[in-house]
């Protein structure tokens, strides 16, 4: 008997998974709209500073998932609390004998970020959308200061690395074409850790306004 409904069983959920896995093609992906967007942004070890960037929509990969790349770039220096720790320690292994004779001054960190994010849409109706994602991005850091040029300080934080997003906001149809975005970003990666709010403006081509979630017919 439970042989039987062990075999019954089976076939169903080859079934309910290969439904899912259904739902997911690649014909809808196609550039659907282009946003811009500004913001602040928090980061561990560094000083508030303001992100920029640029995301395009490419279409969507399944009926309420849709697929957007995203190029930022953002510039801050390390907080003092930072720099003091990294003072002690090279204090203790450059010169333990002298205790705080180590000052490197003003320490900048510049990151370039290339990310793709999968968005879950939904519309709210009356023009409103609000979406969560989640995805992957490559960071390509530069380090730089009076103190540390030329040194493998600077090598240290010259790295390029990748990173786990997650995103939370919300999309207003302002015309057929324009869209006014609100947009929360974390961002887990080797060495930082930031959280940025941003808003935008996006434009969606012709083609890509019958898939924008909460568009007005």
């Amino acid at each position: 008997m439970i042989v039987a409904v062990f075999l019954t069983a089976q076939p169903l959920n080859r079934l309910t998974a290969q439904g899912v896995l259904n739902q997911f093609s690649y014909e809808n992906l196609r550039f659907s709209g282009i946003q811009l967007d500004a913001g602040l942004l928090g980061a561990s070890e560094l000083v508030g500073t303001t992100v920029g960037g640029v995301r395009v929509d490419y279409g969507r990969i399944a009926p309420r998932v849709r697929l957007l790349l995203g190029l930022s770039y953002f510039h801050s220096e390390f907080d003092q609390a930072s720099r003091n720790r990294f003072e002690r320690r090279l204090d203790s292994i450059v010169n333990p004998s002298k205790p705080d004779s180590i000052n490197l001054g003003r320490i900048s960190l510049s990151d370039v970020i290339g990310d793709i994010d999968f968005q879950l849409v939904f519309p709210q109706g009356h023009g409103i959308t609000v979406y969560l994602g989640t995805g992957v991005s490559i960071h390509a850091r530069n380090g730089s200061g009076a103190a540390i040029n030329g040194t493998f300080v600077e090598d240290a934080l010259d790295v390029i690395t990748a990173g786990l997003n997650g995103t939370m906001g919300f999309e207003f149809n302002l015309s057929h074409a324009w869209r006014f975005t609100v947009d929360g970003r974390g961002v887990l990666s080797s060495g930082l850790k930031t959280v940025s709010l941003r808003t935008g403006i996006m434009y969606r081509l012709r083609g890509g306004r019958e898939q924008g979630a909460g568009s007005r017919k």
